[in-house]
């Protein structure tokens, strides 16, 4: 009515309220009449704000690679940033102007030149690995950037979300990639296969090994059998010998002891012969028939046998002689 007008801003808005081209109100959440003809109202947003970006570069082996992610930021000193921008509001406490996209843009531009030198010396493998060092070159550019800090803004972050090359390049990575990828499997299975192949050699050789160490165990036990067997054919061979030995000391002292009885019985017959001759030797030139009376012996048998003897003896003056089987009868029977 007649020019006055009421506006109300919230608390996360700066208001500068110009009269007369003076400033005659500022500060936060600021709500206030003012006469239009004579006034101009600068509201500046103090929140933070995500600015996505989204820009293009070229490698050091001159691929195109586009980086993608967000720029946050605030705005520290809104009169500084009212200096250089229009945020100037009409009636209804809309911008007159859009001066918050110059705002952005600026940003933008900062950051992509912040990362440009990097991107231009480094190749694209590299390039697509280096998010991080892209986020430390945008928020160390920014940081020391003269023309952001002319604008009255603080940066607050900055986040790399994805660095991508050409869709044909993207491509050509994916199947180099997945070449490279399928031969480390294949270097996979033959490391795994030539481990297994490994592993079952000396499987093999341990077995071997343990055959040979059981096979010398077995030519250590036959050898030990060997000596014992040579050691106990050499005892049985002592004892052999002691045993021949001894029998033939005890054939010998049989030998000698034969000879001893020998030489004794012939001293013993020849000392008995010689008794008998000495007794017999008066006997000597006795005759017989005086020897036989002096035995005085009295069988009758004796007798005729002495008798026929003497028969016999002169049996050629014998002209004949008959004796009857009676009387031999008689006479053996007696």
């Amino acid at each position: 009515m007649f020019g006055i007008k009421q506006i109300k801003f919230d608390s996360m808005t700066y208001v500068l309220h110009f009269r007369n081209g003076k400033v005659a109100k500022e500060g936060r959440g600021l709500s206030f009449f003012y006469f239009a003809p004579n006034s101009s109202i600068v509201a500046i947003p103090m929140g933070s704000n995500d600015l996505p970006f989204i820009f293009s570069e070229t490698t050091n082996d001159y691929q195109k690679i586009s980086i993608q992610g967000q720029i946050s930021y605030k705005i520290s000193n809104p009169k500084v940033l009212a200096d250089v921008l229009d945020f100037t509001v009409n009636d209804d406490g809309l911008y007159k102007k859009n001066d918050i996209e110059k705002l952005n843009q600026r940003i933008i531009n900062e950051a992509q030149t912040a990362t440009s030198s990097f991107i231009h010396e480094t190749k694209l493998k590299e390039a697509i690995r280096s998010a991080k060092q892209i986020e430390e070159h945008i928020l160390a550019g920014l940081t020391n950037s003269v023309a952001i800090s002319m604008l009255g803004i603080e940066i607050i972050g900055a986040n790399v979300l994805a660095i991508t090359p050409s869709p044909e390049m993207a491509r050509a990575l994916e199947t180099e990639t997945r070449e490279k990828l399928q031969q480390q499997a294949d270097q996979a299975i033959y490391e795994r296969r030539n481990f297994a192949v490994e592993q079952e050699r000396k499987i093999k050789e341990s077995e071997l090994n343990t055959e040979i160490a059981v096979e010398e165990k077995q030519k250590q036990i036959t050898e030990k059998k060997m000596e014992s067997q040579v050691l106990d054919a050499e005892n049985q061979r002592r004892l052999r010998q002691m045993e021949v030995e001894t029998d033939i000391a005890i054939e010998n002292q049989r030998t000698q002891l034969i000879e001893q009885r020998t030489a004794n019985d012939k001293a013993e017959a020849e000392t008995k012969g010689y008794v008998i001759e000495a007794t017999l030797k008066p006997y000597k030139d006795i005759d017989w028939k005086l020897l036989t009376a002096l035995n005085n012996n009295t069988d009758p048998k004796f007798n005729i046998a002495l008798a026929f003897r003497e028969l016999a003896e002169n049996a050629d003056k014998i002209g004949n002689l008959n004796i009857s089987p009676d009387l031999l009868d008689t006479m053996l029977k007696k």
